[in-house]
């Protein structure tokens, strides 16, 4: 299914291509999102989301599939799975800027392919709390990195020095970061949304109920 979201920052076009490239600086702003490790140009982490009691974990993977500085366009392919094997999700996102007054406009075009229970709140729920998260993501955004006057933390200024000769470290950089908190989508999606969502919450926590009641009597059996 393919998702349309849109944006606006009061930044110059240069300036906002500066900040979306920045991954690891934007990415706690991302509802949900958690990044645990950088390898070349991929990133790693996970996103946590519930629906009611029920939390899913997608564990997955995010690479800069096309950057294209002249065009001020960037292509993400990114993956992801249910730690405990229950869904997985696909997508191919791609963010577009344009120069708008004094500001960016940002057009993000999401192609997703999910399975699981996430998915079975099909496209107009998912595009309504796709436009839920994203006003969130912005607000978050201005907040904490396009407003914030101190400078951008240099990967070579933090990097510790090494000795002449020492041979450079291999394998993913890991990232500190604090665990994120699970996006509640009953709470995304608000009021109208949310009576689609209902009867598919309530069905999920039976459904949960009913695992967790069999996998006690195969325990005690």
């Amino acid at each position: 299914m393919e998702i349309r979201d849109s944006f606006r920052v009061n930044r110059s076009i240069d300036d906002t291509w500066k900040v979306l490239l920045d991954i690891e600086r934007i990415a706690p702003c991302l509802p949900g999102a958690e990044l645990q490790e950088v390898e070349g140009d991929e990133y790693r982490g996970v996103v946590k989301v519930k629906v009611g009691p029920i939390t899913a974990q997608y564990k997955g993977t995010a690479r800069l599939a096309e950057v294209d500085e002249t065009a001020h366009r960037i292509l993400l392919d990114a993956s992801g799975r249910d730690t405990r094997g229950q869904g997985n999700a696909k997508a191919t996102i791609v963010v577009a800027m344009a120069a708008d007054g004094d500001g960016t406009k940002v057009d993000v075009a999401t192609d997703l392919a999910i399975t699981g229970k996430v998915a079975q709140f099909g496209r107009g729920v998912l595009a309504d709390v796709s436009g839920k998260l994203m006003g969130q993501f912005v607000e978050n955004l201005e907040r904490d990195v396009i407003n914030d006057t101190a400078p951008a933390p240099s990967a070579a200024a933090d990097a510790p020095a090494k000795a002449e000769g020492a041979e450079l470290a291999t394998g993913p950089r890991q990232i500190e970061s604090r665990p994120a908190e699970p996006v509640d989508l009953l709470a995304a999606a608000g009021a109208p949304v949310t009576k689609r969502l209902i009867p598919i919450a309530v069905g999920a926590l039976a459904l949960f109920v009913v695992w967790r009641i069999l996998r006690r009597r195969s325990r005690s059996a």
